[in-house]
């Protein structure tokens, strides 16, 4: 099946290129396994895009290196204008923001202090760091993900779905051009899900040049402002580029190898393993 092809960036008025992979692949040098092979593929600024695949197809590699976390074996990344192995990746990684639910994060920091601590890109609060606009700009950011009510709470309290929140909103306190939210939606039960998904899908609003990658395992995990998807098999990309072309049944099922019934409804998709 033939990968759908991202459209020409010398388009006139075509967006900003955020992210730009080209004949990727990456190898482990312990055994030889080939982890991804010949990954083309472009994020722009303002795309919100789904990476889906079976564990193991290489979602994480991906994810891992348009986040400047590693380099690939062969062929080039580039991330916000920058080619890896040709700058610093501390500061190219301070402009981008990571959301995981691994990350380390003080159980007794208040929600303010764990926002706080992504100016910094670190752990701890380094207090002298924050000035009074710093310290406003974190209560900002945690009304815009409706969670300014977690200000006071400590992270080991909150929920799994405030948690994922409180991440994003720290992610975003250096203002990033690219948010990677790696399995945000893990291990919640579904009134958080879908608060989770109301707030994506306000941020994406309100940050029309804001690019998006979300790495899921389940359809009804993406918002509506989800535009583009990627999907990948054994570390080969077996289809990329707008939703409505990708996130069909016929193209779920050569991903996954098994029957796969697709469905939209209000922007929402729901997918079900179909009959053999």
């Amino acid at each position: 099946m033939t990968p759908t092809q991202p459209s020409d960036p010398t388009t006139p008025g075509a967006a900003r290129v955020i992210a730009a992979l080209e004949g990727v692949g990456v190898r482990r040098y312990t055994t030889g396994q080939v982890i991804l092979d010949g990954i083309d593929w472009t994020v722009r600024s303002g795309e919100h895009w789904a990476l889906l695949g079976a564990n193991g197809a290489g979602k994480t590699t991906v994810l891992r290196l348009i986040g400047a976390l590693m380099f690939p074996t062969v062929g080039s990344v580039e991330v916000l204008g920058h080619r890896l192995g040709s700058v610093d990746v501390r500061e190219l990684r301070a402009a981008i923001g990571l959301v995981s639910s691994a990350q380390k994060v003080p159980q007794d920091a208040t929600g303010h202090t764990v926002v706080l601590t992504g100016a910094t890109g670190t752990v701890q609060p380094l207090w002298r760091k924050y000035d009074e606009a710093t310290r406003e700009r974190a209560h900002a950011l945690l009304a815009e993900l409706d969670c300014k009510e977690l200000a006071d709470r400590p992270y080991g309290v909150c929920s799994g779905g405030q948690r994922a929140r409180l991440l994003i909103a720290r992610a975003l306190m250096a203002d990033p051009s690219l948010l990677l939210l790696d399995e945000p939606f893990n291990a919640l039960d579904l009134p958080s899900r879908e608060d989770l998904i109301d707030a994506l899908h306000r941020l994406a609003t309100g940050r029309p040049e804001l690019a998006t990658v979300t790495v899921t395992h389940h359809l009804e995990e993406l918002s509506p402002a989800i535009g583009h998807a990627l999907l990948l098999r054994d570390g080969r990309v077996q289809a990329r580029g707008p939703v409505d072309e990708v996130l069909t049944g016929e193209r779920m099922t050569a991903c996954f190898g098994r029957p796969i019934e697709v469905s939209r409804h209000e922007g929402r998709w729901l997918a079900r393993s179909g009959r053999r």
